[in-house]
């Protein structure tokens, strides 16, 4: 684990935006629309701040753990490799490592390593979103974006309880409005992240694989062929070897163990 990571300006900015929505969201938004001490108002305000804790908490671990390092000692089991012929081919050495790269691995300019089932390198948490982080990065995406959509439900009940006494007060409406377009945005932004990556997970794919995958199936439809990408196994089981078997722990984001080990897949039996 790096702390030096939370200390660049796209983390701190992230940082800064939830501290920003968690004020409004409490001591504007609720406190206009019900007020913070009464029953509805505590109950709000602390449904709000346990997505905004389980926010923070899943921010720490993406930023904070390795997304998934090449054990120094892996070399390829060609004959568990030979299922498939892209298998072989994947399973090559990085020729900027100079080291053996396993199934779904990719190097990473920014890194400068390879990363094992490397989806991309993110900048807003200043760190690559691979085998071992991915499923905190997923669950960070969830709870952001309901928390983004209760906070500008909350923001249009403040508005409509209140609308009459803000129309007088031009420099608070400009507040309020402009708060409604942030949340709105925001809302949108994560909510398509969030279908985007829902998508990935449902067929176990990265968004490397994804782009990858576009002239394999091109080149299938071509030759009159149906294209399925090599390591869907299934939307459940699909589900399960991101979120963990336990569907109890699915929400939570701290790294969930499965048989694979981030050098080895299971694979379609189509492929």
């Amino acid at each position: 684990m790096s702390c030096r990571r939370f200390f660049s300006i796209p983390v701190l900015s992230v940082i800064l935006v939830m501290g920003f929505v968690y004020y409004v969201t409490l001591f504007v938004f609720i406190d206009d629309w019900v007020g913070l001490q009464s029953s509805a108002g505590k109950l709000n305000a602390f449904l709000f701040s346990f997505l905004a804790s389980l926010c923070l908490f899943s921010l720490s671990i993406c930023v904070l753990v390795d997304p998934g390092r090449v054990p120094a000692s892996y070399a390829p089991d060609v004959e568990d490799s030979g299922w498939s012929n892209s298998n072989a081919t994947e399973t090559r050495k990085c020729d900027k490592c100079f080291a053996y790269k396993p199934l779904r691995t990719h190097h990473c300019r920014v890194c400068r390593r390879c990363v094992l089932k490397m989806d991309h390198h993110c900048l807003w948490i200043n760190n690559c979103v691979g085998y071992a982080n991915y499923k905190a990065f997923f669950i960070l995406v969830f709870y952001a974006t309901v928390a983004s959509i209760y906070s500008t439900v909350l923001l249009v009940c403040c508005a409509f309880k209140n609308g009459d006494s803000y129309a007088g007060n031009v420099p608070l409406k400009t507040f309020i409005v402009s708060c409604g377009i942030f949340m709105i945005g925001l809302s949108i932004t994560l909510g398509t992240l969030l279908c985007w990556h829902i998508y990935l997970i449902a067929h176990n794919m990265t968004t490397i694989e994804h782009y990858e995958s576009k002239r394999a199936s091109w080149l299938a439809r071509k030759s009159g062929q149906s294209f399925r990408h090599q390591f869907d196994i299934g939307v459940y089981k699909n589900i399960t070897s991101v979120l963990g078997p336990n569907m109890i722990k699915w929400l939570c984001p701290t790294f969930t163990g499965n048989p694979e080990d981030g050098t080895s897949f299971s694979a379609s039996r189509d492929s």
